[in-house]
């Protein structure tokens, strides 16, 4: 279809600072969760190694998983910071739900299948009982770590969190996907330690080996959950998702403040970016206006929406309502 578009992009976009600052904030949830992880990988394999612990295997893989995620995510945050070109008109910023869609299904097949197999592989000839201490000792700093980590990424949810919206209600809201990526991760590892802790306390309870290679296996469990919930966070945002409907209904009621403005037929969007959206605009304006009237009341909607909307960086109104103004 035959679209009009505005010079929105210069108009509406973020200051470099807002943009900066938003970066800065996103990059340094990503490098305290790879500090954090590359540490507790490391203990954790060195002590399943001494005790012959399945759930702290597993716990292993999971955190060594987890550094490699996050500089995929690295990865995607550089990329989706390019700046337009030929092929690329509209930039980069997908690249960002791009490489956490591809965490999603690393956390998948590598966290959670390498998990189960290796517990269903110790079920099937448990290791001995070993003593349990250093065990707890490293899932004890594990939990203080991740705790950490996972603290900064609710921090960066919270301050786009709307009044009487839930945590999980801001996950799903959010656009920024190396932020949640971060939080359900994190919660994801949280959950993990206190199972494989409960898989270790159970078994040297019940003097019964069977119960840490089976917190392998719910460990496993957990983080193909975790990846399914990355996945659909991820790829709604891959292939279009727009604002949300508050916004969007917002949105409406700006254009409808425009008295240039007969009807306002449909405002579709489109999230290119943690803070770029697309917005097509199927407007109605009052028949017989000249082309300045129409090109002033543009400029007005530009404005406002500037003003208001500030992550709105291209505009399109369609042809067919300026060549009916027109007539």
């Amino acid at each position: 279809m035959e679209k009009f578009t505005s010079n929105a992009d210069d108009v509406v976009a973020p200051s470099p600072a807002q943009g900066n600052a938003l970066r800065s904030n996103s990059q340094k949830v990503i490098y305290a969760a790879i500090v954090a992880n590359l540490g507790i990988a490391t203990a954790k394999f060195i002590v399943a190694g001494i005790t012959g612990s399945a759930s702290m295997v597993a716990e292993g893989i999971h955190s060594a998983v987890d550094t490699g995620n996050e500089f995929l995510l690295l990865l995607g945050e550089r990329r989706s910071t390019r700046a337009p070109d030929r092929k690329h008109p509209f930039g980069y910023g997908k690249s960002m739900y791009f490489w956490a869609l591809i965490v999603a299904l690393s956390v998948f097949s590598l966290g959670g299948g390498l998990s189960i197999y290796h517990g269903v592989a110790a079920l099937q000839d448990p290791p001995p009982l070993e003593d349990p201490f250093w065990n707890y000792v490293v899932l004890g700093v594990a939990a203080l770590f991740e705790g950490y980590s996972w603290n900064l990424s609710r921090k960066a949810l919270n301050a786009t969190r709307a009044p009487g919206m839930t945590l999980w209600q801001a996950v799903r809201a959010s656009k920024d996907a190396s932020v949640f990526t971060v939080f359900i991760e994190d919660s994801a590892a949280l959950l993990g330690i206190a199972v494989a802790a409960a898989g270790i306390a159970l078994g040297h309870y019940f003097n019964n080996p069977y119960f840490d290679p089976a917190a392998s296996i719910l460990i496993g469990l957990l983080l193909i959950g975790a990846a399914f919930t990355l996945a659909r966070e991820t790829g709604g945002l891959l292939v279009g998702e727009s604002i949300d409907r508050e916004q969007l209904a917002a949105l409406r009621e700006l254009f409808g403040r425009e008295p240039a403005l007969d009807s306002v037929a449909s405002l579709r969007t489109m999230q290119m970016g943690p803070e770029d959206v697309l917005l097509a605009a199927s407007v109605q304006f009052r028949r017989g206006m000249r082309i300045d009237e129409v090109e002033q009341a543009i400029a007005r909607l530009e404005a406002a929406i500037a003003a208001e909307y500030p992550v709105i960086r291209h505009v399109y109104f369609e042809a067919s309502a300026l060549r009916a103004a027109l007539h």
